[in-house]
């Protein structure tokens, strides 16, 4: 069994100063601010959360940081479901390995939620911070896709249900086929977020989930989505 963290999201009136987990808002960078930067936009890409790592779930990782960014704009840029299409970007610190350009700024696009406004019609747009709640459970270890179908099915629909949500750490639970980054026992799942279990506006797609993974070392992350 893996152990996980589910994430509850939490309103919160004040700015989110404090080095925690946390989505929207501004990163509170541990190091010198490292901005990634849109491969196609050339611009900064849309922070969506910082995960502070601990060694329950990622073992010599205290202490690490890893913020989350995906291009994310009115125009539409394709990539930002590729883990390296130059379009999405896990940033680690201290002593991580940026996967693309970054830049030293402090304030940028961040996660917004669509409100109405008095007087107005339609939906406009509001910058957003969550705070989180995280309740600790277990995964069952991950079964690989051809060994998934090999299963009675309501063995895979048990095993399918076991997995879903938004956590931290865990078993990744892939809408299409697996997905890892790389070899499967190089990566461990850092977080899966599901678009339509968020209280903030995020394009994955069709009713889409995204995946993000830390290297072994806690040095390198990669960011990726699929939909249906």
């Amino acid at each position: 069994m893996i152990t996980r963290n589910t994430i509850k999201f939490k309103v919160t009136e004040l700015p989110i100063s404090d080095v925690v987990t946390k989505f929207g808002g501004q990163p509170n960078w541990l190091e010198e601010a490292q901005w990634p930067i849109s491969s196609e936009m050339d611009s900064p890409m849309r922070f969506i959360c910082q995960i502070k790592l601990t060694n329950d779930l990622f073992p010599g990782c205290e202490g690490k940081v890893a913020y989350i960014f995906m291009t994310d704009d009115d125009e539409y840029v394709d990539g930002t479901w590729e883990p390296d299409g130059g379009e999405n970007a896990v940033i680690i610190q201290p002593g991580g390995k940026p996967q693309i350009k970054v830049r030293n700024i402090t304030t940028g696009p961040t996660l917004q939620d669509y409100v109405e406004v008095k007087g107005k019609t339609g939906l406009y747009p509001i910058d957003i911070e969550l705070a989180v709640d995280l309740s600790a459970s277990k995964d069952p270890e991950f079964i690989p896709e051809a060994e998934r179908f090999d299963l009675a099915d309501e063995d895979y629909e048990k095993y399918c249900n076991k997995l879903g949500g938004n956590k931290i750490g865990g078993t990744p639970s892939f809408l299409q086929g697996d997905e890892f980054p790389g070899n499967t026992d190089d990566w461990s799942l850092l977080m899966q977020l599901d678009s339509c279990e968020v209280p903030f506006s995020i394009n994955f797609g069709d009713s889409g989930v995204s995946y993000a993974f830390i290297n072994k070392e806690g040095t390198i992350g990669k960011f990726l989505w699929q939909c249906c």
